[in-house]
């Protein structure tokens, strides 16, 4: 049983070095909140360090999976947990401390004016400014697809999101296909279409503080497949992307 309204979700993998501290920072906001992880069965350990969180903090939870199988899983995953265990809120972000604690406040404030609240990265001329030219380069051209193929003006890919999940029907997710990267854009879209309301609050985006991003090259050409994809279905099978 849990006593809160408001779940953040968080998914690890190989996040021994971030995650506790990242779970004291959000304990220190001081937030109506629980908290769930999901670890894939990272080898470094992250699993038994969250084990040692839920048996010490009531308010928190965890699932294991046996092996690394896709982010986009992970947050379905999550969601269904969310709707299962009957949160009015779902908080969703990363292990790495390129999602800030410190936004969250501002998440739930925004919450009165829209269903879901979306970390933007294109609010602010300087929210990237510690990335490297590459990776600000393609997450820009990933920015620019999203926008002009599907016709949205937010950052969709990013995974730093509130869910008002007592204005938006479950069944929702289930048009969901993609269990890896693009589960970001494509879900948004899906969301887009079915009326769901959506706002943008602007956040900086640091670095990555400690380990490797989890996204690789396969991850990055999967997504542009699926969003040549998702734009082909949007022309000629729309309906599909809709509740009925």
């Amino acid at each position: 049983m849990h006593k809160n309204n408001v779940l953040i979700f968080i998914p690890t993998y190989n996040e021994a070095d971030n995650v506790e501290t990242i779970f004291q920072q959000l304990r220190q906001q001081n937030l109506p909140a629980d908290f769930l992880f999901l670890d894939d069965n990272s080898p470094d350990g992250t699993g038994k360090i969250i084990d040692k969180m839920v048996a010490a903090n009531t308010n928190t939870f965890v699932i294991h999976r046996p092996c690394k199988s896709g982010i986009g899983s992970a947050h379905q995953e999550g969601i269904r947990w969310a709707y299962a265990n009957t949160y009015d809120v779902l908080i969703t972000m990363d292990c790495d401390f390129t999602h800030s604690p410190d936004y969250i406040s501002e998440f739930i404030k925004h919450s009165a004016n829209a269903d879901i609240v979306i970390g933007s990265r294109y609010m602010q001329p300087d929210s990237l400014k510690e990335w490297n030219l590459f990776r600000k380069s393609l997450t820009h051209f990933g920015h620019f697809m999203t926008k002009y193929l599907l016709g949205m003006p937010y950052d969709a890919s990013g995974a730093f999101r509130l869910y008002q999940l007592k204005h938006i029907n479950k069944n929702i997710f289930d048009l969901v296909l993609s269990e890896r990267y693009a589960f970001f854009f494509e879900s948004l879209f899906i969301l887009h279409l079915n009326k769901i309301s959506i706002h943008e609050i602007p956040i900086y985006l640091p670095a990555r503080t400690y380990g490797t991003s989890k996204m690789s090259w396969g991850d990055t050409f999967n997504s542009l497949r699926q969003l040549i994809g998702l734009y082909q279905r949007k022309l000629l099978h729309k309906n599909s992307m809709l509740l009925k």
